[in-house]
């Protein structure tokens, strides 16, 4: 028998294997739901993806209703106050709750539409993609001048860059939350507001604390990556009369960048994962939308299983574009 069949067979028993264990596994899982005393009802869980949602369009201000026209599939409201303002209400058409001559007040119902709009769940998707690439893309500044500051021969600059990423390191991610949005983000926000500013809202503390916490370890893992190139490659570069910057920017840093993105990619997972705690800050991402969902729909198997989804679908295309540009950096 020769070796290419032995091979062959090799890998088709192992492949055999694979899709067994897989078939088990989900056998297990379907069996353990028909065991459970619970109701399933995934046709509900849609709803919470794209919804219809009825619109109230109301007053803002007290007065008589004046004028109502329509056109086409619009409608507009006009509203005449007491001291002679008007103030007029476009809405699609639908039900108007008001007739002309009608007296009214701030707040009053003037007419009702439906609109399709984002459910709660592919809002927290969404946020949870933006305050994650956001985060990631402010990791990798961060991480990239703190890792260049921890191989530098400036004492200052190392010693800065290792207390950064030892104090970042050794505390907990939602302690350092709290400490952006609790401590920074009452101290900013004051003195914004003293020099009559607006205040910075709490999303954008979340992302400085997820790429803070990010950039530290993406700084050892450049740091890493440079002290992986062997030391003939700068003395090499420096020999064709190429300074620090210029030997680190056309001969040092390309190189590590292809060692790197491997545990670069399992970073900016966790980091995705990492910004589930930003629901702590009133920051609705994924978890925090789906807590909620469960909440007022008591469907917690259904929902926390696609939430599992998602972020699986998240971290998944992170990882086969990391891959990919992997393949692109070898060629």
């Amino acid at each position: 028998m020769s070796l290419n069949v032995k091979k062959s067979r090799y890998d088709l028993f192992w492949k055999s294997t694979y899709f067994v264990i897989i078939g088990v596994g989900i056998l297990l899982l379907w069996y353990a739901t028909k065991e459970v005393e619970y109701v399933w009802r995934w046709y509900r869980v849609p709803q919470y993806f794209i919804a219809d949602v009825e619109v109230n369009v109301r007053a803002e201000i007290e007065g008589e209703v004046a004028r109502i026209e329509r056109s086409g599939e619009t409608v507009r409201i006009t509203v005449e106050g007491r001291s002679g303002e008007k103030e007029t209400y476009p809405a699609p058409a639908g039900e108007v709750r008001v007739y002309e001559g009608d007296f009214i007040f701030p707040g009053d119902i003037l007419a009702v539409y439906e609109e399709t709009r984002p459910g709660i769940l592919l809002q927290g998707l969404w946020l949870t993609l933006k305050v994650s690439f956001i985060a990631i893309a402010f990791g990798i500044l961060i991480g990239l001048l703190g890792g260049l500051a921890r191989v530098s021969r400036n004492p200052c600059l190392r010693w800065l860059s290792i207390t950064y990423i030892e104090f970042i390191r050794g505390s907990p991610l939602l302690v350092q939350i709290y400490l952006w949005y609790f401590v920074f983000g009452t101290i900013i926000n004051n003195l914004l507001a003293e020099m009559g500013f607006s205040p910075i809202s709490s999303l954008w503390y979340g992302v400085a604390s997820l790429a803070i916490f990010a950039g530290a370890y993406v700084a050892e893992i450049v740091r890493a990556g440079i002290q992986s190139i062997h030391r003939g490659q700068t003395e090499a570069a420096r020999s064709l009369g190429m300074n620090y910057i210029q030997s680190m920017t056309h001969v040092i840093l390309p190189q590590a960048m292809r060692r790197i993105l491997p545990p670069l990619a399992g970073q900016f997972i966790s980091l995705i994962k990492d910004s589930s705690l930003l629901g702590i800050i009133a920051i609705r991402e994924l978890t925090k939308a789906t807590r909620e969902v469960v909440t007022t729909s008591l469907q917690p198997y259904e929902l926390w299983f696609v939430c599992a989804v998602l972020y699986l679908i998240l971290t998944f295309s992170l990882s086969m574009f990391v891959q990919y540009l992997e393949r692109r950096t070898l060629i």
